[in-house]
């Protein structure tokens, strides 16, 4: 027997609401095609983090492209895009903005605000952790309020606002690395690996002949809002709010329901939050396929990226070779076996 929906049944208009926002998902995947090769995978998961209205952390080595596929996501939306190089010298002024003593009418001289990079619909903070904790900090409050702080004001950020945020995992060496309160604010972990043989090829002829091509304009800042307010009002069965639920508290080897083998290889679990951007990034994976209902299958596709950076292994799952994505994987396993 079916679960019951616990949210209300989608309007006519909600239908169609969707329908549309398939097709254009379509239209973005087949424009950033036609100068991304491969990615596929990184291409949904940074779809879904803006249309669920949240930020994403990427980790891949130098060369991939990362840059390259947020420029051209920003062009594909009609969105204005700024990337922000992390530096150890970077202060939070450099990312806000700052007063600056300007000349005024009468020649009268005064105080003018100047917005910094971060004033944009979509942010590239590109290797955030070489910044010190207090530009980091200003970032992540920027991140979290969509509004800045600076000499005192306070200042709204125009909506839409998505952070993507990039870690180089192969040079640690002088980085501040983001404590785990700040990573788990980030949606997803995005994780981008090497392109294969043949997509290497493709790219060594797509980028060293002509000018890249430029991509059509699919939407624009008032139409992804729009759908920002959809995807949070697609229907979840009961089920689904249970399960994403029984997952996330198996993670926590102090709580009841984490499984023996687990608790001497993770040292902290996922929080509430993953909760919530479980169920969110279901939502949103639901309506960018078209789907009127939240299923099983967009949980545990979003599961891997929102939990990844949320659980923190001990010294004995790195001495097993053990890492967070091969914990989850097993503890997704055993909970589907138990449902």
């Amino acid at each position: 027997m079916a679960a019951p929906i616990s949210a209300p049944e989608l309007r006519d208009d909600d239908v169609a609401a969707i329908d549309r926002l398939r097709d254009v998902y379509g239209l973005i995947r087949k424009e950033l095609g036609k100068v991304i090769v491969g990615q596929q995978d990184v291409i949904e998961r940074l779809s879904l983090c803006m249309f669920a209205r949240g930020h994403a952390l990427l980790m891949g080595v130098p060369g991939l492209a990362k840059t390259l596929l947020v420029n051209k996501l920003a062009e594909t939306m009609s969105l204005q895009f700024s990337r922000i190089q992390f530096t150890p010298d970077l202060m939070p002024m450099d990312i806000t903005g700052t007063d600056i003593l300007q000349d005024g009418v009468g020649g009268k001289r005064e105080f003018e605000f100047v917005k910094g990079p971060v004033f944009a619909n979509i942010v590239l903070a590109d290797e955030i952790n070489r910044a010190p904790p207090k530009t980091q900090a200003a970032m992540l409050e920027a991140m979290q309020e969509h509004k800045v702080t600076a000499v005192g004001k306070t200042f709204r950020l125009e909506e839409p606002f998505f952070v993507l945020a990039t870690q180089n995992p192969v040079e640690q060496e002088g980085t501040y690395p983001l404590p785990e309160a700040q990573l788990d604010r980030f949606m997803f972990l995005i994780e981008m690996d090497y392109p294969s043989e043949a997509e290497e090829i493709l790219i060594a002829r797509t980028t060293t002949g002509a000018e890249l091509p430029a991509l059509s304009h699919v939407l624009q800042a008032a139409q992804i809002i729009e759908h920002q307010h959809l995807v949070r009002r697609m229907p979840v069965p009961d089920h689904i709010y249970e399960f994403a639920a029984r997952l996330v508290r198996k993670t926590r080897p102090k709580g009841g329901s984490a499984p023996d083998w687990m608790k001497s290889l993770v040292a902290w679990g996922a929080g509430p939050r993953a909760v919530q951007y479980l169920v969110l990034g279901a939502k949103a994976r639901a309506a960018l396929h078209g789907s009127y209902l939240v299923r099983l299958e967009d949980v545990l596709e979003v599961a891997v990226p929102v939990l990844t950076h949320r659980v923190i292994t001990t010294f004995a799952a790195q001495a097993e070779g053990l890492d967070a994505r091969q914990i989850i994987k097993r503890l997704i396993s055993e909970t589907l076996e138990q449902k």
